[in-house]
């Protein structure tokens, strides 16, 4: 090879630099807390998904993505694991539709959908979640410390069927958020 260190150390640094400066593509659950209403601990939780060409182009080819928001709260024990009191999973489908050329959001389990002009109206959609009921006060042993952990995720959702046989190997569209924990109040 033809070169100096010099150069090749240049480079090298170069595209260290370059891979630093590369605007970051995590998502990251910005806030979350409970509150207890009527008995119920309700969630609500900021969440920051990631808008990219590559997210674009995907739901432009018929891809849809699923958005999930897990939700853990586990109880402290002192001489062994953890153990959970419940596990829950809020998912969302974002679709693009090409007639309208307007983003989808939809629940799969209620089937209510909103629509969207921009993929970022979309994406905050999607990273808002207020008053989600997750775990009935009754469910909570007294004196016990409780802790909430949420985490967020993106993965790849359908396939049109022509993508299917193209990227049935390729899964990767999963990315997820570190855990956001909290101890739960009481």
């Amino acid at each position: 090879m033809k070169g100096s260190w010099g150069q090749r150390l240049a480079l090298f640094a170069w595209l260290c630099v370059a891979a630093l400066a590369a605007p970051a593509q995590n998502i990251v659950v910005q806030s979350a807390f409970v509150n207890l209403a009527d008995g119920v601990y309700q969630l609500h939780a900021r969440v920051k998904y990631p808008a990219n060409e590559e997210t674009v182009l995907a739901l432009r080819d018929g891809v849809s993505l699923s958005y999930d928001l897990d939700v853990e709260i586990s109880r402290a024990r002192r001489w062994w694991f953890d153990a959970g009191l419940t596990a829950v999973t809020l998912r969302r489908e974002l679709t693009f539709h090409a007639v309208s050329e307007r983003y989808v959001v939809r629940d799969p389990r209620s089937g209510a959908q909103s629509s969207f002009a921009t993929l970022e109206e979309a994406l905050e959609s999607l990273g808002t979640v207020d008053g989600w009921p997750i775990l009935v006060a009754s469910q909570v042993p007294r004196d016990a410390d409780c802790t909430v952990s949420v985490r967020a995720s993106v993965r790849r959702g359908k396939l049109t069927d022509a993508l299917r046989v193209i990227l049935f190997w390729n899964d990767g569209w999963q990315r997820e958020s570190e855990w956001y924990s909290w101890s739960l109040p009481r």
